[in-house]
């Protein structure tokens, strides 16, 4: 082997040269086709697309690595003594090994950064509209920034002066744009807190809209009039953030509490009433049976008794159309029951109630009513006490160090949602 190497080192050049072509030529063909087509087998098999995305650029660098790098290799072989032509043409071939690899971090973050990005982004996440462009705008800068740098300094051309006037012009820079970069941060901070997604009802400064965007610069909300408002990200980060899509709903997204206050002459029964109330809430299509709906009286008013009723509308874009179908339902359903609804004003005034149905009727249904809220009074007892119980019997199972974590965390869940019925058994009883 050793004689072959000593034979084909004392050919002539022109003839070093042409086994040197065939010799890049050979290569460009084995990595082809023992490489670059298998590998594409590979990547089409998979589901995801980034990996198919990158094989031709890979493929077309490595092309260009062999290419150069081989005639890099020749002409040390070819004139290794007398070539100080090619020691003087070596940092060339340096110069282009640096930018090769940097083209080939810059297209691999251009395609693998949004995969992996999507890949840990929750569902319920806030999605920043641009902010991949910009993550991948920036890593690409830093990436070609260095590259460029080891390119230059290979090249014996030294860039200090140039940093110094860099380091000055960004300062200028970022003090002009102070609130413009400003924004471009706080729209990162507003996606790792996630306090609201598109699509939920907030608050902010007295507006109320749903979020139609989350931007670089700002927020957009599209409130009740179909006006679209723009919010800057730094005045979103430094206001009081009312999320009406979540708050008080045990984090459930879209939902949202319906509560009304309701007043009633002072003569009306209070469980006549509140029997009505409830099956009122019951009814409406769009109030869920779960929270339960719930009806208090709630104050003794001047002139009449005025009772809260509560519910919870599955979706809250629907909570005005909810508050219809119960205020329409509560006016057919008290002139059927005789429920009389006062007028506003201190001063009574013996009047006498004109009422659809006859005495006896409206006692037979107050009578009724009495019995329905009894029952409904021993069935929250009952609901209280079961879950008082089941609350003390999971708070004594999470005092077991044994229990794995996917067990504790539904066990605290569930405590958390006992603590909740509880609480609203005891502010009914208050």
């Amino acid at each position: 082997m050793s004689g072959i190497i000593e034979q084909i080192n004392s050919l002539d050049s022109s003839v070093k040269l042409l086994v040197a072509g065939i010799g890049i030529l050979m290569a460009i063909l084995v990595s082809r086709f023992a490489i670059v087509k298998p590998w594409l087998k590979v990547v089409k098999m998979t589901s995801v697309e980034w990996d198919d995305e990158l094989h031709a650029p890979i493929s077309n660098r490595l092309y260009s690595f062999i290419l150069v790098g081989g005639i890099h290799f020749s002409l040390n072989w070819i004139y290794p003594e007398d070539g100080e032509w090619v020691t003087s043409v070596s940092p060339f071939f340096s110069v282009f090994y640096i930018i090769l690899s940097t083209s080939l971090a810059s297209v691999s973050i251009r395609h693998i950064v949004p995969a992996i990005s999507e890949r840990f982004k929750h569902k319920s996440s806030v999605t920043v509209s641009g902010s991949n462009h910009l993550i991948i705008f920036i890593l690409r800068g830093m990436v070609w920034f260095g590259g460029i740098y080891l390119a230059l300094s290979e090249m014996g051309i030294e860039l200090l002066g140039l940093f110094a006037s860099l380091a000055v012009f960004s300062i200028i820079i970022g003090l002009a744009m102070q609130q413009t970069l400003g924004n471009i941060v706080n729209s990162f901070m507003l996606s790792l807190d996630q306090p609201f997604e598109v699509g939920d009802r907030i608050e902010v400064e007295g507006m109320i809209g749903s979020v139609a965007s989350v931007g670089i610069l700002s927020t957009k909300i599209l409130t009740y009039e179909e006006t679209l408002v723009v919010i800057p990200n730094n005045t979103l980060v430094n206001s009081i953030v009312i999320n009406h899509a979540r708050g008080g709903g045990d984090g459930v997204a879209r939902r949202i509490s319906l509560v009304l206050d309701i007043a009633v002459e002072y003569g009306e029964d209070v469980d006549h009433v509140k029997y009505t109330l409830l099956q009122l809430m019951r009814e409406c299509p769009y109030v869920i049976d779960n929270p339960n709906p719930r009806v208090l009286l709630n104050e003794l008013g001047d002139f009449a008794k005025v009772f809260r009723m509560y519910g919870w509308v599955k979706d809250y874009s629907d909570e005005w159309v909810a508050k219809d179908w119960v205020l329409k339902a509560i006016d057919e359903r008290f002139s059927e029951e005789g429920i009389g609804i006062p007028f506003p004003t201190a001063l009574h005034i013996r009047k006498e109630h004109k009422s659809t149905v006859n005495a006896r009727k409206k006692d037979a249904s107050v009578r009724l009513a009495r019995m329905q809220m009894i029952k409904e009074d021993k069935k929250l007892k009952k609901e209280r006490e079961s879950a008082r119980k089941e609350l003390e019997e999971i708070k004594e199972r999470l005092k077991d160090i044994e229990l794995d974590e996917s067990e504790q965390t539904l066990l605290e869940e569930t405590s958390r949602e006992l603590e909740r019925i509880i609480s609203m058994f005891e502010a009914g009883e208050d």
